[in-house]
Parts: structure tokens; C-alpha cells; sequence
């Protein structure tokens, strides 16, 4: 029987922890840090899969595409999605390697393109609502929006700023791939930043699409599909709380699916932040899916032995 099947999907803050530490040697320190806590599912028996997000770094390629126009090809999203799955795997996978070689523990890693297909038909095409890149001048986004069709939006005063659609995952293209390299128990990193979007075109081929898939969406389909045994949603938060940041804030230790469709519908996880995150919990488990975890990194290990973190189940 085979090992227990844990996915892993980590956010933003395992790789950027704020402002002043954005260069690449403090996007590696963070990674090796994470990488320590991910240890610690190996250490327990858990065979793994690494998920994670890429927005910052996504917008760090657009932001030098867009300095570099007048010498150099401007580069599709698509193919900076597919640019930092390549880096933050490479960052991800060695720091993961020295640290089980730290730890004694000899375990081979690998690092998949993944592609996800989505609906050209989207609605989400049609209300592209996902900032993306830097901030343009007024006079400048009216000069993109007219040369490269781009839909650009003010942003709180802040300048505008490039949207685009959030289609939701339907297939994940490499999926067989992930299953052998899982059977022959490699470590995978995969769907980095939701997956490289992609549509199919009249002939049944796959083309690169303009858009962003929410990382979480796309964890929970690929934890679905393999049939994972516990689904991690690690964050920048000990645990899930209700009435966040209010006087009445309270965090929860258990949340059971209805729980949290109920907490859900009541407004209590906001689209911007824990929602995503409660909507991927809930249809993993009502997929059949053993149980979710949500926690920030560092208390991973705490987190699987029971004595932190907000654990929810069917």
C-alpha cells in the first residue's frame, strides 16, 4: 500500500516575506526556510506534492519587459507564468534537497511545467478582474490599452494597473506525468502559480492564454484528482479566524464543511484573502478528500501532529 499522499500549497509569504526582501538571494533564504518546514511532512511518511503561488515574481518579469520594450520582445504572460514555475522551482527543489540531506532523508525532486487548461468561454474572459504587473500613468495605460488591447484599471489612487481574467482550472494537462513520477515516489513541485493557462483551439490543439488561475483552485484540483490524503493550505495566519481583525475575532481550531459553507455565506472570508483558500478546502473534502489544513509555514510540523492550525474536515 502506498505511502499517504499529502499536497501542499504555499503562498506568497514562503517566498517574499515583505518589501525590503525581494531580491532573489532573500526569495532563496525564504524558500530554504519553507523548504525546512516541508521536510517535515517527508519526515512523517507523507509522500508530497508542492504547490505555489508566483504573483510577485510574475509581476517582476512583466515590470522588466515593460523597461525593456524598445531593445527587446516584450514577454507574454503566459510564458512568465511559465518562466517562474521554472525559477521557484529550482529555488523550492534544491533548498528541499539540502534539507533532506541535513536530515538524512534521500528522496529524489522534481520540478513539472504544469499546464492547466481552462474555458475559452469563461465568463471570466469577459470581467477580467486579477491586477497584475506595475502601475502605469493615466497617458500610458490609455497607450496600451489602444496598442496591445490590454484592460487596465485604477487602483485606489495608486496609478492603473493591468487586469485579467481568473478562469477556473478544469484540467491539469501534466497530470499523468505528476501520477509517475509520485509512483515511483519523487518529490513533486507542480502548478506553480495556478498552471500556465491554456485554451484549446478549433483543432483540438493547446494555446497560451492571457490570464491567472488562482493557485488554490488549482491545488484543489490536483489534490482531488490524486486522490490526496490531507491538502495544506499554508498562509500568512496561525489559523482561520471569524470576525477578523474585529474585537469579537476568534480563531478556530476544527471547522467541518458545513461550518464553513456557513462562515462562508455569512461574508466572513473575504474574495481577496481567506476565501479562495475556504472555497478549495470545501470541494476537496466534499470530493471525498480526508482533510485540509490551513496554517502559516513554520508551525507545518505542529500543524500535522494536531497541535496547531485550523483543521478541517467532511
Amino acid at each position: 500500500m502506498p505511502s499517504p499522499l499529502a499536497v501542499i500549497a504555499i503562498g506568497g509569504n514562503s517566498l517574499i516575506k515583505d518589501s525590503k526582501h525581494m531580491a532573489v538571494a532573500d526569495q532563496y533564504q525564504a524558500a530554504g526556510e519553507t523548504s525546512h518546514h516541508i521536510a517535515a511532512l517527508v519526515a512523517a511518511g507523507y509522500r508530497v506534492v508542492v504547490t505555489h503561488g508566483n504573483g510577485p515574481q510574475v509581476g517582476f518579469i512583466l515590470l522588466r519587459s515593460d523597461l525593456a520594450k524598445n531593445v527587446l520582445h516584450e514577454v507574454p504572460l503566459d510564458s512568465c507564468v511559465a518562466d517562474t514555475q521554472g525559477a521557484i522551482g529550482y529555488q523550492v527543489g534544491q533548498t528541499l534537497a539540502n534539507e533532506l540531506r541535513r536530515q538524512n532523508l534521500h528522496k529524489p525532486i522534481a520540478t513539472v511545467v504544469t499546464q492547466v487548461l481552462v474555458d475559452k468561454a469563461d465568463p471570466a474572459f469577459g470581467n477580467p478582474t486579477k491586477p497584475i504587473g506595475p502601475f502605469y500613468s493615466e497617458e500610458d495605460a490609455r497607450t496600451h490599452q489602444a496598442e496591445d488591447g490590454w484592460v487596465l484599471k485604477e487602483d485606489a489612487g495608486r496609478g492603473w494597473r493591468r487586469v485579467v481574467a481568473s478562469p477556473k482550472p478544469l484540467r491539469i494537462i501534466e497530470e499523468e506525468t505528476i501520477r509517475l513520477l509520485l509512483e515511483n515516489d519523487v518529490i513533486v513541485i507542480a502548478v506553480g502559480g495556478g498552471g500556465v493557462p491554456v485554451v484549446e483551439n478549433e483543432q483540438g490543439e493547446l494555446e497560451g492564454s492571457a490570464a491567472v488561475i488562482d493557485k488554490d483552485f488549482a491545488s484543489c484540483l490536483l489534490a482531488k484528482n490524486l486522490k490526496a490524503d490531507l491538502f495544506i493550505i499554508s498562509t500568512g495566519v496561525d489559523k482561520v479566524a471569524v470576525d477578523f481583525k474585529k474585537p469579537t475575532q476568534r480563531e478556530l481550531d476544527t471547522l467541518t464543511v458545513a461550518e464553513a459553507e456557513r462562515y462562508f455565506a455569512e461574508g466572513q472570508f473575504p474574495a481577496g484573502s481567506m476565501g479562495p483558500k475556504i472555497q478549495a478546502a470545501i470541494e476537496f473534502l466534499k470530493s471525498g478528500g480526508g482533510k485540509v489544513i490551513i496554517t502559516q509555514p513554520h508551525l507545518l510540523a505542529e500543524a500535522i501532529a494536531g497541535r496547531n492550525g485550523t483543521h478541517i474536515v467532511p
